[in-house]
């Protein structure tokens, strides 16, 4: 099973805000952290299966290493939590 990083935007009387380096588009919130990792499993797999139909590819996931080499994201890695999130095996043919 395969994992994408997750930046988790978690900042005091706000919402927890989540996005995937990896997968643009794919965001979720909550207005917990748990909240948030429940959701943010949900918006891959929906991105993940909204992908498949269009007939696009999906990514594949790069390691959290590679990610902090990524000017686009190494900032917003070292200021808030990650979190690795499970791609959905159903779909995992679709990200190989």
């Amino acid at each position: 099973m395969s994992h994408y990083v997750a930046v988790v935007e978690e900042e005091e009387d706000k919402a927890v805000g989540v996005w995937f380096p990896d997968l643009p588009g794919c965001i979720s919130a909550g207005d917990t952290l748990d909240e948030a990792m429940t959701n943010a499993a949900e918006a891959l797999e929906l991105w993940a299966e909204a992908m498949v139909e269009s007939g696009q590819k999906i990514p594949p996931p790069r390691s959290l290493t590679e990610l902090r080499k990524d000017p686009e994201v190494a900032e917003d890695l070292r200021r808030f939590m990650v979190a690795l999130i499970p791609f959905p095996a159903d779909l995992q043919h679709a990200a190989e």
